[in-house]
C-alpha cells in the first residue's frame, strides 16, 4: 500500500524543485499515493529546460491533481500567493542551485538560490501553518572527512566548496527556525543520487551517453575516489518516511545513502557493462572542491526512518541505461 502522508486530502503538498531529477520522482510518488501536489520550479539553466519539460509533461498529462508553477523561491509575492491560494499542509523544499564545481565560479548566486531561498521558504511555510517541512541537504557538508562512514553527529564545519557551505547554512537556518517556531523540520543529506532522469551533466548519465557513442570520457584522479551512489527510488522512500516521522523529533538530520561506496573505476566498469562498450578514458588531476570519498552511516535513518535501500549499484546503472533508451 502507498504511504499515507496528507491528513487533510483537500489541501496540497508543495514541492519546490519539482521539475528536477529527485523532485520529479517525489512528485510522481506523491501522486501515486493519492495526494494533490503543487510544484514550484524556476527551470535553472544548469541544463536544458526541455529535459525537465519532457519529465513534467508526463506527470501533468497523467494527473490533474498536479499543478506546476514556474517561478523562483526568492519571489516573495509569488510565495505569498502560492501559500494563500493552495494552503499546503506540508513542504518539501528540494529546489537549489546544484553542483560543486559551478559553485566555485559563482558563490554569490549559490547563496541567493540556496540560503536566501531556504530562509524565505521556511518563513512562508510557518506563516501559512504548514504542519511540517523537509529540506534537501547534501553529503557534501561532510567535506573531506577522514572518518568514515559519515555519521550525522560528526563535525561538519569544514565544507570545501561554496555549494557545501550553502547546504550547511540551510541546516543551521532550519535548526534556528524550529527553535523559534516549533515547526517540525527534517534536513536530509543525500548521497550521490542516480537513476532514470538524472541530470545529464552528472557523471553516470554523462558517461552512459558518451561511452555508448564511443566518445572519450574525462576521469579526474586515479580512479580510486569513491561515492556512495544511491538509487533515486530509495532516496524518495527516505524522503517520504522523514516527512511522516519528523513531528516526533521536531528538528532532525538524517543521512540518505546506500552505505556501499563505489570507486570511480568500479563505476566506469558498471557503465561499460550496461552499455556493452569499452570506455575510452582520459585521466586528469582532481579538481578543487571534489572530495575523496562519501560513505553514509545509516544507523540513525535505519532505526528512526526504517530506511533500507533496495537497489544495488550495478542493477541501478543498468536500469538508468534502460530508461535512457526506453528499453
Amino acid at each position: 500500500m502507498p504511504p499515507h502522508i496528507d491528513p487533510h486530502p483537500q489541501r496540497s503538498i508543495l514541492v519546490t524543485g519539482a521539475a528536477g531529477f529527485i523532485g520529479s520522482h517525489l512528485v510522481q510518488a506523491l501522486l501515486d499515493a493519492g495526494h494533490r501536489v503543487i510544484g514550484l520550479d524556476n527551470f535553472d539553466p544548469l541544463y536544458p529546460r526541455e529535459f525537465k519539460f519532457e519529465t513534467l509533461a508526463r506527470l501533468s498529462d497523467r494527473d490533474s491533481r498536479f499543478l506546476l508553477v514556474e517561478g523562483d523561491c526568492t519571489d516573495q509575492a509569488l510565495l505569498d500567493r502560492l501559500f494563500a491560494e493552495h494552503s499546503p499542509v506540508g513542504l518539501f523544499h528540494l529546489a537549489a542551485k546544484a553542483g560543486v564545481r559551478p559553485s566555485i565560479v559563482a558563490p554569490a548566486a549559490y547563496c541567493r538560490s540556496n540560503v536566501l531561498a531556504t530562509a524565505m521558504m521556511l518563513d512562508a511555510a510557518h506563516r501559512a501553518g504548514c504542519e511540517r517541512v523537509v529540506i534537501a541537504s547534501s553529503s557534501s557538508v561532510y567535506g573531506n572527512c577522514k572518518s568514515a562512514p559519515f555519521h550525522e553527529a560528526q563535525d561538519v564545519n569544514t565544507p570545501i566548496s561554496p555549494y557545501a557551505a550553502t547546504k550547511r547554512a540551510c541546516e543551521l537556518l532550519a535548526f534556528t527556525h524550529h527553535h523559534l517556531t516549533r515547526q517540525p523540520v527534517a534536513c536530509l543529506r543525500f548521497f550521490t543520487v542516480y537513476g532514470p532522469r538524472q541530470r545529464p551533466d552528472l557523471a553516470i548519465a554523462a558517461f552512459l551517453d558518451k561511452v555508448s557513442k564511443g566518445q572519450r570520457i574525462e576521469v579526474y584522479g586515479d580512479g580510486s575516489s569513491s561515492r556512495d551512489y544511491t538509487y533515486v527510488t530509495d532516496i524518495v522512500a527516505g524522503v517520504m518516511s522523514a516527512y511522516q516521522r519528523i513531528d516526533r523529533f521536531g528538528y532532525r538530520v538524517w543521512n540518505l545513502g546506500n552505505s556501499a561506496p563505489v570507486t570511480l573505476t568500479e563505476m566506469i566498469a558498471a557503465v561499460e557493462a550496461a552499455v556493452g562498450v569499452k570506455a575510452i578514458v582520459t585521466h586528469k588531476p582532481m579538481q578543487p572542491g571534489d572530495v575523496d570519498q562519501t560513505w553514509a552511516d545509516l544507523s540513525r535513518s535505519r532505526e528512526e526512518l526504517d530506511y533500507r535501500p533496495q537497489v544495488g549499484f550495478v542493477q541501478g546503472v543498468a536500469a538508468q541505461w534502460a530508461a535512457m533508451h526506453r528499453i
